[in-house]
């Protein structure tokens, strides 16, 4: 994996992937001209708010979905932006989703053309907690020959997996959802895209990291952070 041992740190503020990257903070001119793709679960669905509230000029249309699953659709027509998100899918806890809307990953990626404009970013993981692991390990070897098969078509596109984080804690959540069980979820997730040309935001190390509370959707200081390492990765810093 591109980036899979990082020399990472944590200053008072942002997050330093490598001294060679820098932190990207125009959102417009690093995203002018692409397509990006977020699929997964609320953790993903996050970053699609990021990245609508934080750019006046790209304007989330109304797709007439009365749930948070999506399908999500964001256009800047100025700049050239479009950013989607789709919910993966079951198991999904906590919510209801019309069968209609359920779509698996794989399938998704495999309707991508791809190429140098296309970003997709995958992070799913926390409904999978309380159930086996083998049926994570089902589904991210499912995602894995989605994004081989997306690679052998368009090498250009850029491919990002959003890791695992810690979550706030109570006594209703960590019977099924304690960070210990989304770790071993988390070693499954980097083993299985071990070796192909990815990128990760290592969002385990970034949330123990920070100084902030844990949260499932990390706080603002994190999300940021978050978003600054994958725009490093959409453009990357030109030697000299």
């Amino acid at each position: 994996i591109s980036g899979w041992s990082p020399s990472c740190k944590q200053l008072p503020g942002p997050w330093l992937v490598n001294p060679d990257m820098g932190l990207y903070l125009n959102l417009k001119s690093c995203l002018k001209g692409k397509m990006v793709h977020l699929y997964g679960d609320s953790t993903a669905r996050q970053w699609f708010h990021y990245l609508t509230n934080t750019l006046p000029d790209l304007k989330e249309f109304n797709l007439y979905r009365k749930n948070k699953f999506g399908p999500l659709l964001a256009l800047d027509l100025a700049n050239d932006i479009m950013v989607t998100f789709r919910c993966h899918s079951s198991p999904i806890i906590f919510h209801t989703v019309p069968f209609a809307q359920v779509r698996y990953i794989a399938n998704e990626i495999d309707g991508i053309t791809g190429g140098t404009d296309t970003v997709v970013v995958v992070s799913v993981w926390a409904h999978f907690c309380p159930f086996p692991i083998e049926m994570y390990i089902r589904r991210m070897q499912n995602i894995r020959k989605a994004v081989v098969r997306l690679l052998e078509r368009a090498p250009g596109t850029l491919v990002i997996i959003r890791t695992a984080n810690l979550r706030e804690l109570n006594l209703d959540v960590v019977m099924f959802f304690s960070d210990w069980y989304t770790l071993q979820f988390d070693k499954v997730l980097r083993a299985m895209f071990k070796g192909l040309n990815v990128h990760l935001v290592h969002a385990w190390e970034m949330s123990l990291a920070h100084h902030v509370p844990h949260d499932i959707h990390p706080l603002p200081p994190v999300l940021t952070n978050m978003i600054d390492v994958m725009l490093s990765y959409v453009c990357p810093q030109k030697d000299g």
